[in-house]
């Protein structure tokens, strides 16, 4: 094992604070905004209100911690806010609330500039273009998650052949079959409550609309997870889940797969992951927000049964992360594939996290091999590590071996915020691990 010097720059204590300056105001023809109203019947937030070049933004709902778990040991915060809209070019956006705004804290914190106004309840934020983040008057205490998304392109037309369509309005039609060739159309102002199974060739699940899938309780949706893929040439883009049952975005036995700007709007039960590829190969996962309670992300060999089962070539980039119980990164766990290998983990912004955020446990002989971890900013709590390398042993395998790690890279991954206590560990690193590498370098 080759250890590099200067891998983790831990930043000691570090408050953040809204950078007070003025917001320059675009030319209009250089910016544009599209809303989407909610649909009739949908409750909005009591404790904001949104525009977005003066015009008006809708702000949903968000619950955590349903029954059986509404009162452990965890706090989440209660229930939250988001708020999806499309931008190009500069924007302003106005944010009310009756509740203080002046302890408000942006994560990522180079999100945007702000300007609190004087009576502590309204902040102008300037956006140079799509951005998402969230928005803290009192740390997890309720806050507001923003989607300020691109441009929806050459959205579908409602009766085109192979669309499935839902335009602005609560629809219910709990689950949604897809097959080849197929795309399904949530349009802005859509809650559409139910899950998906696409299973085939060239399907496509896009639009600006909700996946709703709240009404259920814990491990009994209408569908094995909330977007169940089996096939290749699948995208996911642009659409927001909200409530999850059980699993999120599960991509199984599947190749050349894009999840592209999806919102994940978790917390509500546990084990509700959020993309979790399964024995799949060729996956992206991009420009994405995740908030749930179990692992934002979890590569999984959940089996293996012929030549093609291995997870391979996995990348997630430029994505915004929020884990309030499990992982960030769990990755070889429950597994019994061959390999997990060419994996890339860059360009991340980790707002919350309890657990190890990186975790790497393989089991059942599997090689855990050529991971690359660059650019990641991670806002520290006071969490005891960060990074374990460890094959394990556990109550999901039949051989009840250890698995190897092997050919990891970690660059430039910084943690500020509130330091880890003294003495703590920061890195664990098992047996049956080599070639791990570490380097920060300047910018």
């Amino acid at each position: 094992m080759k250890l590099q010097p200067c891998l983790v720059v831990l930043c000691g204590f570090f408050f953040f604070s809204l950078a007070i300056r003025a917001a320059e105001s675009a030319p209009a023809a250089a910016a544009k905004v599209v809303t989407y109203a909610a649909p009739a019947g949908e409750p909005l937030s009591p404790d904001y209100e949104v525009t977005a070049n003066g015009q008006p933004v809708d702000v949903y709902t968000a619950r955590t911690l349903d029954p059986p778990f509404a009162g452990k040991e965890w706090d989440y915060g209660g229930p939250y806010a988001f708020a999806n809209f499309d931008v190009a070019g500069r924007v302003e956006v106005r944010v009310t609330s009756k509740r203080s705004l002046r302890n408000t804290a942006i994560r990522p914190q180079s999100a945007v500039a702000a300007i609190l106004h004087p009576d502590d309840h309204t902040l102008l934020l300037t956006l140079d273009g799509p951005h998402t983040f969230s928005l803290e008057p009192d740390g997890k205490n309720g806050p507001l998650l923003l989607f300020a998304n691109p441009l929806e392109s050459d959205p579908p037309k409602p009766g085109a052949p192979g669309v499935v369509y839902f335009g602005p309005g609560v629809h219910k039609p709990e689950r949604i079959l897809l097959t080849n060739n197929q795309t399904l159309y949530l349009a802005g102002g859509a809650v559409v409550k139910g899950g998906v199974i696409a299973e085939g060739e060239n399907i496509r699940i896009v639009g600006r609309g909700i996946l709703d899938d709240s009404d259920w309780e814990w491990r009994k949706g209408p569908t094995p997870t909330v977007v169940a893929i089996r096939g290749t040439n699948v995208t996911v883009e642009g659409i927001t889940v909200r409530g999850a049952s059980h699993w999120t975005v599960v991509p199984q036995h599947s190749r050349n797969v894009t999840v592209r700007g999806v919102k994940i709007c978790g917390g509500r039960v546990q084990n509700d992951d959020g993309i979790n590829p399964c024995n799949s190969q060729d996956v992206l996962i991009t420009d994405c927000f995740i908030r749930t309670d179990d692992d934002c992300v979890a590569l999984k060999g959940l089996d293996f049964t012929g030549a093609n089962d291995n997870v391979e070539r996995v990348t997630v980039e430029n994505c915004v992360l929020w884990c309030d119980r499990a992982r960030i990164f769990l990755l070889g766990h429950e597994s019994r594939a061959a390999f997990m290998r060419q994996i890339t983990l860059r360009n991340l912004d980790i707002i919350h996290f309890t657990m190890t955020p990186f975790l790497f446990e393989p089991g059942e002989d599997m090689r855990l091999e050529d991971i690359t971890v660059e650019n990641v900013r991670l806002h520290g709590e006071g969490q005891r590590e960060f990074i374990r390398l460890k094959p394990v042993v556990n109550q999901y395998m039949h051989k009840q071996v250890p698995g190897f790690v092997r050919n990891i890279r970690f660059q430039n991954v910084t943690v500020n915020g509130q330091r880890l206590a003294q003495g703590q560990e920061r890195v664990q690193i098992g047996k049956n691990v080599e070639d791990v590498r570490f380097r920060n370098e300047a910018p």
